[in-house]
């Protein structure tokens, strides 16, 4: 880009150059949005309907609409929809595995590990050639969602114009973020929980990357705002009025967090476990999704509520219309669909299938809280919302996130403190359990983080405070002689000395680099002095600087170590500072901030 620096200078002078990179961030990441969702529904659409003779309930269908209870799973199909799901993982595994490899798999996860290892750089084609290929996959009726391609849509288009620009690594990350939040902020119609999304999935602990939410948030209502123009302002699912207005009820919904955090371990060991049957099958790579695929196509067969998104079956839970044994199967067969689709090398993303099972899981304890306690449960289809956000956020680790986006994508806030306190549990009970894998603990474990807490744990802490450090300097007169140094400093254990005049007071310093220098020229030793060894330009330290400062001046100038001495005084030497010492007192801390952390 030719004219990027004079757009940055313009940028800088804002003070919000980040915040405006933001807008078209955001645009992108709706366009891509929009792109995606109808290329999507045109593919499901021609191979799933017309071909497959297969339709299910969609999401936002009225209640009216369902006329009886889903109390089987027989659903009406051509013979040839087992064969769909495979074809699609022909074209997807093809398309990945010769083009951009590692866009296999859900993407999200993909976008986390370039926040974290990858100074924030994608690929430009890896978007692309996701997008596609999710599409495919998706279209054909594998179990994945749309997050995992919009993230990395987003996310790689912030990736790309930070680049383009020539701005740093960190800025070049928080775009990322900016990207992801965009793009399922607009997808999901949750412009709140996608900016949130994109800053607490990036840590398995309760943390976030809060220089990126503002960007984030910028970026979620312009993607948002233009997904929504188009496609229209209703939430992506219609749920009826519930309230929360019985406390006991509490109860029930923390043996929800408790069931919804035990499943999760299920499904992210089942999930991975798959993957590794799928890595060590001799087949070529590109042909393992097509396999996952045909064997998704035969559990559909018996199950073909597996297929797709699931939105419509998670719709006709929220109204009360599955029996208790149906969603059952279901939530345990969607689980084994997912695997067999992303598992496998598949493309696509993990948090509509892990909306479908919460919710089958939810309605499930719902259906069966009201059978055992029929006082205690007001409205059991409640329990197919809670359980919905309770189980994402144990799998994913990201509770405040996962509950605002399923409020803003239900449109029904009337459940907070359930959803507040399903997610908290269903985290917490199995803290280290995550679907995804890049996911570190916290920003202390970023590589992305590591230089920020070099500088945090030295900076303002004076040179005089860590002392006892310092060595003892060995003061050479800068009369005496070459023998008599060598003599001096042998059972020295420093590796700079300062020459002195008869007032002690330094006039230079020499190392053992200069010492061996004169021993290598035809000079007699006894006409050499110290004064003619000594360097006049001494880089001195005062005891009331900080380390950082001192850190500088020691790699600046490549030394191992640095005369500290007295403020008033200039001249007078009163310790050695080592390099050494300085990086003993960073490891120290480093251990003491890691213990406190972990600690709290």
């Amino acid at each position: 880009m030719p004219f990027a620096p004079q757009i940055l200078k313009l940028l800088d002078r804002t003070g919000f150059r980040l915040l405006i990179l933001a807008i078209p961030v955001g645009i992108v990441a709706g366009g891509g949005a929009l792109a995606f969702y109808f290329a999507t529904n045109s593919v499901e659409h021609l191979m799933l309907g017309k071909i497959g003779n297969f339709h299910p309930p969609l999401e936002g269908t009225p209640e009216s609409a369902f006329s009886h209870f889903v109390d089987g799973l027989s659903f009406p199909y051509r013979w040839c929809l087992f064969l769909l799901p495979a074809l699609g993982g022909l074209i997807s595994g093809w398309l990945v595995y010769t083009f951009a490899p590692e866009a296999e798999g859900h993407g999200t996860d993909g976008a986390i590990e370039a926040f974290h290892r990858k100074g924030g750089v994608i690929r430009g084609r890896v978007p692309i050639i996701k997008t596609i290929a999710s599409v495919v996959t998706i279209g054909t009726g594998g179990s994945a969602g749309r997050e995992g391609p919009i993230a990395q849509i987003g996310a790689g288009f912030g990736s790309f114009m930070a680049t383009k620009l020539g701005l740093s690594a960190q800025d070049r990350r928080l775009l990322l973020m900016a990207g992801m939040a965009g793009g399922i902020g607009a997808t999901f119609r949750s412009p709140l929980g996608g900016a949130l999304f994109a800053a607490e999935v990036l840590y398995r602990d309760p943390d976030f990357e809060h220089e990126g939410l503002i960007p984030c948030i910028i970026s979620s209502i312009i993607a948002y705002s233009l997904f929504g123009a188009i496609t229209g302002w209703t939430p992506l699912l219609d749920t009826p009025l519930f309230h929360f207005h019985r406390p006991s009820e509490l109860l029930l919904y923390l043996v929800l967090g408790i069931a919804c955090a035990l499943f999760g371990v299920g499904y992210v060991k089942f999930f991975y476990g798959m993957r590794d049957i799928f890595r060590k099958l001799t087949l070529p790579n590109w042909l393992k999704p097509a396999l996952g695929g045909l064997l998704l196509g035969i559990l559909a067969m018996f199950v073909p509520q597996v297929l797709g998104s699931g939105y419509g079956w998670v719709q006709a839970a929220l109204y009360g219309k599955m029996t208790l044994w149906v969603m059952l199967v279901v939530a345990l067969a969607k689980v084994v669909a997912t695997s067999l689709t992303i598992s496998s090398g598949g493309s696509g993303g993990v948090f509509a299938p892990s909306l479908v099972i919460g919710a089958m899981l939810g309605g499930t304890f719902g259906a069966t809280a009201e059978i055992l306690f029929p006082m205690l449960v007001q409205d059991p289809r409640s329990y197919v919302l809670v359980g919905m956000a309770g189980f994402f956020a144990g799998v994913a680790n990201a509770p405040i996130a996962t509950l605002i986006m399923v409020s803003e994508l239900t449109g029904n806030y009337s459940l907070l403190a359930p959803l507040m306190l399903v997610c908290v549990v269903a985290m917490i009970v199995m803290r280290k359990n995550s679907i995804y894998e890049q996911q570190v603990a916290s920003r202390f474990d970023s590589p992305a983080h590591l230089g920020d807490f070099v500088i945090d744990i030295l900076e303002g802490v004076k040179i005089h405070s860590i002392a006892k450090k310092g060595s003892k300097p060995t003061l050479i007169p800068e009369g005496m002689t070459l023998p008599e140094i060598l003599d001096k400093i042998a059972p020295a254990k420093t590796t700079y000395y300062p020459v002195v005049n008869a007032e002690e007071m330094m006039v230079g310093i020499f190392s053992m680099t200069d010492i061996r220098r004169i021993l290598n020229d035809d000079i007699p030793p006894t006409l050499v002095i110290a004064g003619d060894i000594a360097t006049r330009n001494v880089i001195t330290a005062t005891p009331e600087e900080d380390l950082t400062d001192v850190m500088k001046k020691l790699t600046a100038r490549n030394l191992d170590e640095i005369p500290v001495v007295d403020t008033d005084t200039p001249q007078k030497v009163l310790y050695m500072m080592s390099r050494r010492s300085l990086l003993a007192h960073y490891a120290e801390q480093m251990e003491k901030t890691k213990t406190d952390f972990q600690m709290s």
